[in-house]
């Protein structure tokens, strides 16, 4: 279903014209966006009426949506980051947004760059918040009493660049990327004291390894349900790809492979490049890229689009595990769809 510009733009304002916190109960939501599908195939994943609900909008740069559970008549909510911000936002159908945290990224006096916040938000294996800080960078967990704990902030003793997104093993280890992006000159920043950006394995002993340093911008990442594979997304407008590596027994990886090459899709000027992921059941991964979110079989092969028209950030599952929240640019959107997330 396509929408003139000029109703969504007023739509969107309607939802933003109401004070936070005031009652969002409807289920008309405004739409953007399209689903442009490649392969039959698809029909399995995304329902032929699925849309793309816009829940909220106005943040400066919407990323790293995670659902929570709670007991609320719900079962959960979504938190995300504004980074810009430096604030962490909360979503609940029927209320609306509400702020979470601030600070969320740079706890520092005075300004910190355009990025300051928090990106990547995930759950630990307790059900605490973790958050990849930007402007303090480092990975924190919120603890039961409400306290942060720094989780690690520096490799061999240099400070790390800006974590940017992680995920979690079964067994409690956390892997990580750590691109520049949080830097206020990014790469070129005078602080940076690292001169590549890894992909890095936290063991739950608290040792740091790192992984790799073979990706110029590692960004997204996320495990195959039979966790034999790390999908791990590049955001270099040049080289725009996802790469995939063996998980070894010890937890390392092995050598990569490409799994996808979007460098062209990022050369026609589609909005954004590969950020964010996750994966279903069946190994399905769902990445942020140029255009929006790429839905590929675990062989590598592209079942179709969901196209927002936006710089689509990130993603996660939420509800019972088969709608697909969405950050993109000022939106907070959702999908439902037919797949389930791995590990749900």
């Amino acid at each position: 279903m396509k929408i003139s510009p000029l109703v969504l733009l007023s739509a969107c304002f309607l939802v933003l014209s109401a004070p936070i916190g005031r009652g969002q109960d409807t289920k008309n939501f405004p739409v953007l966006g399209q689903i442009e599908r490649l392969d039959p195939a698809l029909d399995a994943l995304l329902p032929k009426d699925a849309k793309i609900e816009v829940l909220s909008s106005g943040f400066v740069w919407a990323e790293g949506p995670v659902w929570v559970k709670d007991e609320g008549p719900n079962g959960g909510h979504i938190l995300f980051s504004d980074i810009p911000k430096n604030s962490i936002m909360r979503w609940d159908e029927g209320t609306g947004v509400s702020l979470f945290l601030k600070p969320s990224g740079f706890t520092g006096p005075g300004e910190y760059g355009e990025e300051p916040g928090c990106n990547g938000l995930l759950l630990d294996p307790k059900g605490l918040l973790v958050a990849c800080e930007h402007g303090d960078r480092r990975l924190s967990v919120l603890t039961k009493d409400g306290g942060k704990r720094t989780l690690v902030d520096n490799y061999e003793g240099k400070r790390l660049n800006s974590p940017n997104d992680a995920c979690y093993h079964p067994n409690g280890d956390l892997y990580f990327t750590d691109p520049p992006y949080g830097l206020p000159q990014r790469w070129d920043d005078p602080r940076r004291e690292l001169d590549f950006c890894g992909v890095y394995r936290l063991g739950k002993d608290g040792k740091l390894t790192l992984l790799t340093k073979e990706m110029t911008r590692p960004n997204g990442i996320a495990f195959s349900p039979d966790l034999k594979t790390l999908y791990v997304a590049q955001s270099d407008p040049d080289a725009a790809l996802w790469k995939a590596f063996p998980v070894k027994e010890d937890g390392t990886l092995g050598e990569s492979r490409l799994f996808h090459d979007a460098t062209e899709n990022a050369k026609k000027e589609e909005p954004g490049l590969p950020d964010g992921m996750k994966v279903d059941s069946q190994g399905n991964v769902w990445a942020t890229g140029p255009g929006g979110v790429f839905i590929f079989t675990p062989a590598g092969k592209l079942l179709g689009r969901i196209q927002t028209g936006e710089r689509t950030a990130n993603c996660a599952w939420g509800d019972d595990g088969s709608t697909l929240y969405l950050t993109a640019d000022m939106y907070l959107c959702r999908v439902r769809t037919l797949a389930k997330g791995a590990g749900w």
